[in-house]
C-alpha cells in the first residue's frame, strides 16, 4: 500500500527540506525564525525526518490496556463507599482510596461491592504497617481484586518538610509495608504542581526512586525475588507532545536505573492531569485542558489514568463534576477508541526526538544529583526546592506576559464573569508557619495571582 500510495513521489532527505524551507525563508535566518526552545532548552524544529529517529528508542508502552480510575477522598466510609458502588457502575475500573487516618473501616469501604477484575490504590495519609496489615485482612476475602499501598516516604518529606516520625523509624515502617504488600510509589506529581520542569520531574523521580533501591540493596532484600511492584505517579501538563514524550522517556529511563541494579521490574504509571493551569474563572475551559492532558497520558503509555473535575481547584468533589470527569475518559476509551492501537506514538519522528532528547538531558541531571550526594541530600540542602523555584518563576513570567495562555484568564477574559459566591474551598496557597526539617515542596497555580486580584475588585 505504502508503495502504491507513494511510489511515484521520489524520497527527499533531511538535507534538501531543510534547503527548500530556508529558500522560502527569504533570507531570514532558519534558526531564529523556525526553531524555539523549550523551557528544559530543548530545540524544536518546524519538522521532523526520518533520520531524526534513534535506532532502538522503545519504550514498551501498552496503551491499549489503560484503566480508568477514581479518586475517592475518604472521610465517611459509608458515603465513600456509595461513591465506590456509583463509580463503578458508571464505568471506572480502577479506584484510588485517600485514607486519612485509622479510623477507616475497610470492610465498609468495600462492602457488597464487586471487587472482581477491579485495581485498588491505597493513599495512606499517616504510616503504619499495622493498618496495612488490616487492609489485606479484609481483602484476603476479594482474591479477584488488585491491591496497591502506595508508600512514599521520601514523597511525604518533600511535601510536608517532616519525616512521618523520623528518618529510622519512617525506613522501618517503610520496608515493612513493602514486604506486605510488595509495592511502593514514586510521586512525581508534586514536583510537577510546584512547577518543576519536565527535565526536573523525570530526573527528581528517578534520583527519588533510587534512594529506595539503594535502601534495599543495602538491606540484601531482593526486589526480583519478591516481584515487586512500582508505581510511578505522575502529573500531565497542557504541553501535549512534550507530555506523551515525558511519559515514554519514563519508562526508558527507568529501564536505564533498573539495569544497574540487575532489577527486572516494569514500572506502573499513575497519571492525572496537572493542578497548575487549572483556573477559577471561565472554569469550563478546565474540560477542555483536561481532556487533551488525559489524551497525552494514553498516547504515552500510562497503565491507570485518573481525570480531576473541572471546578475541583474551587469546590469539593460532588457528583455532577465527577460524573464529567469520568465520561471524558470513557468517550476517550469508547468512543474514539484511544484502547484499540498498542503503540500509537511509535514511528512518530517528533515524539520520537522529543523523547530521545528529554530522556537524555534527564539522565544528565541526575547523574548531576547523584554527583552532588543524592536526592535525599540535595532536598535537605535546600538545592532541589531552589532549582523548582526556579523553573516555577520562568514559567509564571511566561504566564504573566501572556507567553503562556490560559483562556478567560489572562486571554479572552470575560469581565462580567463573577465567582466569590461559587468557591467553596480556598483555592490558593496556604503557608502555615511550622517547624519543619527541610523546607517543603509547594503547589501553586499560574493563576493564583490574578484570580486573587480579580475576586477583590468583584
Amino acid at each position: 500500500m505504502t508503495d502504491f500510495l507513494f511510489g511515484e513521489f521520489e524520497k527527499q532527505s533531511k538535507k534538501a527540506w531543510k534547503q527548500k524551507i530556508q529558500s522560502d525563508l527569504k533570507g531570514e535566518d532558519y534558526n531564529d525564525a523556525l526553531i524555539w526552545k523549550s523551557l528544559d532548552d530543548i530545540s524544536v524544529k518546524p519538522f521532523y525526518h526520518q533520520d531524526d529517529k534513534t535506532p532502538n528508542l522503545n519504550p514498551n508502552t501498552n496503551a491499549s490496556k489503560w484503566s480508568i480510575c477514581e479518586e475517592i477522598h475518604v472521610t465517611n466510609d459509608i458515603i465513600a463507599n456509595k461513591s465506590t458502588k456509583e463509580a463503578l457502575k458508571k464505568g471506572a475500573d480502577c479506584i484510588k482510596f485517600i485514607i486519612p487516618n485509622k479510623n477507616i473501616k475497610i470492610e465498609t469501604l468495600i462492602a457488597t461491592i464487586d471487587t472482581t477484575g477491579i485495581v485498588f490504590y491505597f493513599e495512606l495519609q499517616f504510616l503504619s504497617p499495622t493498618y496495612v496489615n488490616y487492609i489485606y485482612s479484609v481483602f484476603k476475602n476479594q482474591p479477584k481484586a488488585t491491591l496497591y499501598i502506595n508508600t512514599d516516604i521520601i514523597g511525604n518529606l518533600a511535601k510536608t518538610g517532616n519525616w512521618f516520625t523520623n528518618f529510622d523509624n519512617d525506613h522501618v515502617d517503610f520496608k515493612n509495608i513493602v514486604q506486605q504488600n510488595n509495592h511502593f510509589c514514586i510521586n512525581l506529581d508534586l514536583y510537577e504542581n510546584a512547577g518543576a520542569s519536565i527535565v526536573q520531574q523525570l530526573a527528581y523521580g528517578l534520583s527519588h526512586a533510587n534512594e529506595y533501591l539503594n535502601y534495599f540493596n543495602t538491606l540484601k532484600y531482593d526486589l526480583n525475588q519478591k516481584k515487586i511492584n512500582i508505581t510511578f505517579n505522575v502529573t500531565i501538563g497542557s504541553n501535549y507532545f512534550f507530555e506523551i514524550a515525558k511519559l515514554r522517556a519514563l519508562r526508558i529511563l527507568w529501564k536505564s536505573l533498573s539495569h544497574e541494579y540487575k532489577l527486572n521490574v516494569a514500572i506502573k504509571i499513575f497519571a492525572k492531569p496537572t493542578k497548575r493551569n487549572k483556573t477559577i474563572y471561565d472554569y469550563n475551559t478546565n474540560m477542555l485542558r483536561t481532556v487533551t492532558e488525559c489524551m497525552s497520558a494514553i498516547i504515552g503509555g500510562a497503565d491507570s489514568i485518573c481525570n480531576i473535575p473541572y471546578n475541583s481547584v474551587y469546590q469539593d468533589t460532588e457528583t455532577f463534576g465527577a460524573r464529567i470527569a469520568r465520561n471524558q475518559l470513557l468517550i476517550l476509551k469508547h468512543e474514539s477508541y484511544f484502547n484499540k492501537v498498542n503503540n500509537p506514538a511509535d514511528g512518530a519522528y517528533y515524539i520520537e526526538a522529543l523523547t530521545h532528547d528529554i530522556a537524555k538531558k534527564a539522565l544528565l541531571l541526575f547523574k548531576n544529583i547523584e554527583l552532588g550526594g543524592g536526592f535525599l541530600k540535595q532536598l535537605k540542602e535546600g538545592t532541589i526546592q531552589r532549582k523548582i523555584k526556579e523553573s516555577a518563576a520562568k514559567a509564571q513570567n511566561l504566564f504573566n506576559t501572556n507567553k503562556d495562555i490560559l483562556i478567560g484568564t489572562n486571554t479572552y477574559i470575560d469581565p462580567t464573569e463573577k465567582m466569590k459566591s461559587n468557591i467553596h474551598k480556598h483555592p490558593f496557597v496556604t503557608i502555615k508557619s511550622r517547624k519543619t526539617l527541610i523546607e517543603p515542596v509547594i503547589e501553586k497555580r499560574l493563576a493564583e495571582m490574578v484570580e486573587q486580584e480579580r475576586l477583590k475588585n468583584e
